[in-house]
């Protein structure tokens, strides 16, 4: 029986495929008047990872211009990360709002 050489196939028919990286996804956070400075670096360098220079830069990018970027990521994982600090804003009775954007 002779079978065909699909390996080159395959090859071909992968070149031919136009990939593209997927999407990136900036989470920020939002100034609000009540959540302390303290709880947002807090949250800065537990979710996000900052180093705590990072997370106080951060942190006073929030306080003085309204929003601040922690990061970009995938989808998944920044609705995942908004998804934290919501849940932790909320059991600590911060109003700390979290948004997701396409950068």
């Amino acid at each position: 029986m002779n079978h065909p050489n699909t390996d080159h196939q395959s090859d071909t028919l992968l070149s031919d495929i136009n990939t593209q990286p997927p999407k990136r996804y900036g989470v920020f956070l939002l100034n609000d008047d009540y959540t302390t400075m303290e709880f947002v670096v807090e949250i800065l360098t537990e979710v996000f990872m900052l180093a705590q220079e990072q997370a106080v830069a951060v942190m006073l990018l929030v306080h003085h211009e309204g929003k601040g970027l922690c990061g970009t990521y995938t989808r998944d994982i920044a609705q995942t990360k908004q998804h934290q600090v919501m849940e932790r804003a909320k059991a600590e009775g911060h109003p700390l709002k979290c948004i997701v954007e396409e950068v």
